[in-house]
């Protein structure tokens, strides 16, 4: 599509660029707020700018007016504070809705300018994006403009007819390469609606997807957990395509995807670094083979790892993923799993080494080891450390016990590592354990695992993993994983552990008094509601929000799938007795 910016500026005004909140956005409307960005752009010197915003709307016409005032974007899949940083060295502007601290910006509703779009050449470089290396350490993924209207020709030529004029939902974030291309770039290309908002909730998903005709870009996290008493007959209506990336979906989500969508998702394989690669789409057979998308050649290597080589994976010739193939015939292949230290925990792309590096940067560790394990009775796959302290450590953990030292790296990891991430299994070692050849084994650490009836007796955890989403004066919005083995799932219930009503109120509680600097405690309760449970490792979300003018701390739990607790919080003077 080399005619990219040409096919956006000449679309008719009347058109609708997307929906927000349900209601129509103008392609009119659309291309006044790029004009404002690029408006920005033009009186920005900075020629590195990273763009973070959750309205996709918003942030397609901030990336349009990037590129058309001649920025690079940069962007981030987080606000994380190691995120911001690692910006704050390469980029010289924030746009959008990064952290006060990083001074973001945005042109004020209404403001516009005159206009002549122009096509900008092949080898501009457009975007930077994140990924983890086999090192560990974040690596930055160039891409110039023609690799991502490559990618967009070969999906148009792939799938375009199937989708024809439908709108395009997401569960996903655009701020990764999956989401930027099927979520925005695509649909502005071809001229298809795009939803604002993400939709996060399988209740109004339900919803939106029966409204018109449509297609669901989602994750396999999401799809896996589509809750079947819901009617998906209105969204398997109007459904042209459902697309999963992001991980590998297994078969039995796929299954239960198909059973309520009423088709089995196109599941896309690829990376930060090649783009898209090749897809398949699952019916009731057992055909596990992948079908490289047009323009897109592979090979195996000699260790028998992937090789491609396409227009959009780059001008550089054949590259690399560290994924293990067979040939299956007809031009297609078998993927046999990952080569590397990379794996994926809840569609996450995790750097073992790079939480092996951040447990040594804490200062309490003076060798560490991370690996990938099955959770309690085979459930999905987690993250278990093996540590041996340094002399800082050491003594943490024999004056304050077990879970003062899991709390600390928890601490220390959050603010580099998503909660979903951080290992949920710690031992704490003398040593690694060594082989008679001075080997230390996988399956030596994996041993140390085996739950002894000493372990059994040992404190246990109290609080969840943490990680902070969003931060304002009079509002915060936090990430909670509840750990499997949490001291208070005990007797709440042996069939289905779910987390009491007076933790989540404790929680809400603590939580307010540190992130607000509350000195007052708990007067009294009100419009207290418990509407669904939280289970183990189940990531919600908590909004705390204070109301200093009623002396009050207003709690919400909620997640993917829907509200779980919420209350008001009455304040008063601490008790002294």
């Amino acid at each position: 599509m080399s005619d990219f910016f040409a096919r956006i500026a000449g679309r008719a005004p009347e058109l609708a660029a997307g929906r927000r909140g349900g209601a129509e956005v103008g392609h009119a409307d659309f291309m006044a707020r790029a004009r404002a960005w690029t408006a920005l752009g033009r009186r920005t010197p900075a020629s590195q700018v990273a763009l973070y915003h959750e309205d996709s709307l918003e942030f397609a016409a901030a990336l349009l007016g990037a590129w058309q005032s001649g920025k690079t974007v940069w962007l981030v899949a987080d606000t994380l504070p190691a995120s911001c940083a690692a910006l704050a060295n390469e980029v010289g502007d924030f746009w959008g809705q990064f952290p006060a601290g990083y001074r973001p910006a945005a042109p004020p509703g209404g403001e516009s300018c005159p206009q002549t779009w122009q096509e900008l050449a092949p080898d501009f470089p457009a975007l930077v994006v994140y990924t983890s290396g086999s090192t560990g350490a974040p690596v930055p993924i160039r891409k110039q403009l023609s690799q991502l209207t490559g990618e967009l020709d070969a999906l148009e030529a792939c799938f375009g007819a199937r989708l024809g004029d439908a709108e395009v939902l997401a569960t996903v974030s655009h701020q990764h390469i999956y989401g930027l291309l099927f979520r925005v770039l695509w649909p502005l290309a071809a001229g298809r609606a795009i939803h604002a908002e993400r939709h996060e909730f399988p209740e109004p998903l339900a919803q939106a997807l029966a409204a018109r005709p449509c297609v669901l870009l989602a994750s396999p996290a999401h799809l896996k957990r589509l809750p079947a008493h819901l009617d998906w007959r209105g969204a398997a209506a109007q459904l042209r395509a459902v697309f999963s990336s992001g991980g590998m979906l297994e078969a039995a989500a796929s299954n239960h995807a198909r059973t309520l969508l009423g088709q089995a998702p196109v599941e896309v394989y690829g990376s930060s670094e090649t783009g898209g690669v090749a897809w398949r789409q699952r019916g009731e057979g057992t055909d596990e083979a992948w079908t490289p998308l047009p323009g897109v050649a592979w090979r195996s290597d000699a260790d028998g790892q992937l090789e491609v080589h396409s227009v959009h994976a780059g001008p550089h010739g054949w590259q690399g993923l560290p994924d293990r193939v067979d040939d299956a015939g007809e031009g297609r292949f078998l993927l046999r799993g990952r080569a590397d230290r990379i794996v994926k925990i809840e569609e996450k792309r995790v750097s073992l080494d790079a939480i092996e590096g951040a447990l040594l940067a804490t200062g309490l560790v003076r060798e560490a080891r991370v690996l990938a394990c099955p959770g309690p009775e085979g459930g999905r796959q987690l993250l278990a450390a093996f540590v041996v302290p340094n002399g800082e450590g050491a003594a943490l953990l024999a004056q304050e016990g077990k879970p003062a030292m899991n709390a600390r790296l928890r601490s220390r990891l959050g603010d580099c590592i998503e909660a979903v991430a951080l290992p949920r299994r710690w031992r704490y070692l003398d040593a690694l354990p060594v082989n008679a050849q001075g080997k230390t084994t996988q399956a030596g650490l994996l041993a140390l695992l085996e739950e002894t009836p000493e372990d059994k007796l040992k404190a246990r955890p109290r609080w969840p993993a943490l990680r902070v989403l969003e931060q304002a004066p009079a509002r915060m919005l936090l990430e909670l994983t509840v750990p499997a083995d949490l001291l208070y799932f005990d007797g709440h219930f042996s069939v289905a552990p779910v987390l009491p009503g007076v933790v989540q109120v404790d929680w809400a509680f603590h939580y307010g008094r540190r992130w607000f600097g509350l000195d007052a405690g708990i007067a009294g309760m009100a419009a207290l509601k418990f509407q669904q449970m939280i289970r183990p490792e189940q990531p919600v979300r908590l909004e705390l929000v204070h109301d200093a003018a009623k002396g009050s701390l207003n709690f919400r739990y909620f997640s993917e799938a829907g509200a779980h607790a919420s209350g008001r919080i009455l304040l008063g003077a601490v008790s002294t007795c």
